[in-house]
């Protein structure tokens, strides 16, 4: 049956085509293709005819139904006035149609309208009538004209939505542009930036609402190829995304979700960034303040300073700038002041004489000195006009402009450099006199290798006392005893008598000394002896007792047989050991030596 039917169609063809190279085509011919809906084979040949008869009511018919058929298979949104075009066509020819079928055409034809045959439920035969005909082509005529309005509306809400969504996206990529990065975008908002979200929010909602009415328009046109789906994205990073344009032909229609990106953005600005600061000109403010009452009443506010500290504030700015520029400021003023309120400390302790606070009060001071200037050079070492785009709200209300700024970190940099030399020179002043004892016209090392002094150390008891060899020349020596205090002038000071010969300078390498105190520091014995033996093969050896109330109790020389190395006090008896392992000497409380 398949065979027999293509090659029915084949020679039909064959037919048309050679009537076709005739003067006239012939309707009969054409209407084999018609009527087994051979549109597209027959439309040439039909166009042809009807430009040679513009009489025949079925042609006008099919020419209708052809450009009928032909729109429904447009492509509605890419081809619309081409859709439209067809479907007026359509229009066109189904209106010449219903207004030139007549009875009489139908019964004169009756073969071309087999499509209307219907059996007549009151006489039971078949035929066609021709109410049914206009019926048909009157409502074909009502669903086009009703189809093209629908088809225009849902153009109009399918390029409105499109139109909206570009817009909203080449706003959204203006903001990125805009801006470096995140941190910026947020730490940079200002009014103009919220107007922006705020229509970046209002065109991506029309876009929303103009593509639900498209979708409601196309559910009305049936089966047209397409069922678009929106599927929103979030925008979780603002460099990275959100600039990508969307098709709205495709069914599965991904597109940015602006205005969640919108609303979340303005909550941050607005509820965080704004008040955020507005805090930190308030912030500087109070640190002004501090200052102004520094300045003026010459006090320290070093207390008011850690009360002052908003650690809130801090990890706020740490959300959004890892190293925020205005609490490099904050700490650069915060250090001055710090510095500043020290100085006035230690200047109502000015007159203490005890040499470790004073270099206590000179290492505190270069403490707090070293941090200003650390901040200041690194503040100094910035790009302070870069940062202070990122806080132009700040920059604006506390120091005008960026190049205030960098002047007033400047100033601090070079007073920060100019009192270090200071405080340099004055820590290791400070440094020297612990070193030494001050006894008019003399000072007495408190280490061994002073060689241009007269004095010379043998024993340096930490913070207590020292003893050793003072040389009037190389050949004429004292023993001396000094007590070591805080302000280093002694309140012991005692010269006693030594053996000369003994010791005398060129001796010195072989001098040595051991020394005792009691507990309460009141008695004090030092030995002072030679390593070096003499002829008879013993050591000579000078022990003075010190009493820290009377002064020099006694000194006395002694030849030993051993080299001492230590010494034994009997609080009871007042009697010294002096001892060296097995052997041992004993002296009593005036320095005789004890023999046992």
């Amino acid at each position: 049956m398949i065979k027999v039917g293509f090659i029915k169609i084949v020679a039909l063809m064959l037919l048309v085509s050679s009537a076709a190279h005739a003067q006239k085509v012939k309707y009969k011919d054409i209407f084999g293709l018609l009527k087994t809906k051979q549109y597209e084979a027959a439309e040439p040949f039909l166009r042809k005819y009807l430009k040679e008869n513009d009489d025949n009511p079925n042609a006008f018919l099919y020419m209708g139904i052809i450009a009928h058929e032909k729109s429904a298979k447009e492509d509605i949104l890419r081809n619309t006035a081409k859709t439209i075009s067809q479907m007026d066509t359509a229009i066109y020819f189904y209106t010449k149609a219903y207004q030139t079928i007549t009875e009489k055409e139908l019964k004169r034809n009756d073969e071309y309208y087999e499509l209307y045959n219907r059996r007549d439920l009151r006489t039971g035969e078949f035929g066609v009538k021709l109410s049914d005909v206009q019926f048909d082509i009157q409502k074909k005529l009502e669903g086009l004209r009703e189809r093209i309005d629908r088809l225009k509306m849902v153009k109009h809400y399918f390029v409105l939505a499109d139109s909206l969504y570009k817009k909203s996206n080449a706003l959204y990529r203006s903001i990125q542009k805009t801006y470096p990065g995140e941190k910026e975008f947020y730490l940079r908002a200002d009014d103009k930036l919220l107007s922006s979200l705020t229509a970046l929010a209002v065109r991506y909602d029309s876009a929303v609402k103009a593509f639900d009415t498209y979708k409601g328009g196309l559910a009305t046109l049936g089966k047209v190829g397409y069922n678009q789906v929106m599927v929103p994205r979030e925008i979780t990073d603002f460099k990275n995304e959100g600039s990508a344009a969307a098709d709205f032909y495709k069914n599965e229609l991904e597109v940015w979700d602006y205005r969640k990106f919108a609303d979340k953005s303005k909550i941050v600005i607005e509820k965080e960034i704004l008040p955020m600061n507005k805090h930190l000109v308030e912030y500087d403010i109070e640190i002004n303040k501090l200052r102004d009452k520094l300045a003026k009443d010459s006090v320290s506010v070093r207390s008011d300073l850690t009360a002052l500290i908003d650690k809130l504030l801090m990890t706020q700015l740490k959300k959004f700038d890892k190293d925020p520029l205005p609490m490099e400021v904050f700490s650069l003023k915060m250090a001055e002041l710090e510095y500043r309120s020290t100085l006035i400390e230690h200047k109502k302790q000015s007159d203490s004489t005890n040499v470790h606070q004073q270099l206590e009060r000179t290492t505190r001071e270069l403490r707090y000195l070293s941090k200003l200037d650390s901040i200041a050079g690194k503040l100094n070492g910035e790009n302070i006009e870069a940062k202070a785009e990122d806080y132009t709200y700040f920059i604006t209300n506390t120091y005008n402009n960026s190049i205030v700024l960098k002047s007033y970190v400047s100033t601090l940099k070079d007073f920060a450099e100019r009192e270090k030399k200071q405080l340099d020179k004055k820590l290791t002043r400070r440094n020297e006199a612990l070193r030494w004892l001050v006894q008019l016209p003399d000072s007495i090392p408190l280490f061994t290798d002073a060689k241009r002094s007269k004095f010379k150390p043998l024993s340096i008891i930490d913070e207590k006392y020292t003893a050793g060899l003072y040389y009037k020349d190389s050949l004429n020596a004292e023993g001396y005893f000094y007590s070591i205090t805080p302000t280093r002038v002694p309140d012991i000071k005692i010269k006693f008598a030594v053996d000369k010969t003994c010791f005398k300078q060129s001796g010195l390498p072989a001098a040595k000394s051991l020394t005792f105190s009691d507990a309460n520091g009141q008695i004090y014995f030092v030995l002072m002896y030679s390593e070096k033996a003499n002829k008879e093969n013993k050591y000579t050896a000078t022990l003075a007792k010190i009493y820290r109330s009377d002064g020099l109790a006694w000194s006395t020389n002694y030849q030993l047989a051993f080299v001492p190395k230590e010494l034994m006090f009997k609080q009871d008896t007042g009697e010294l050991t002096i001892k060296a392992d097995a052997l041992e000497s004993i002296v009593d409380k005036n320095g005789k030596m004890v023999i046992r």
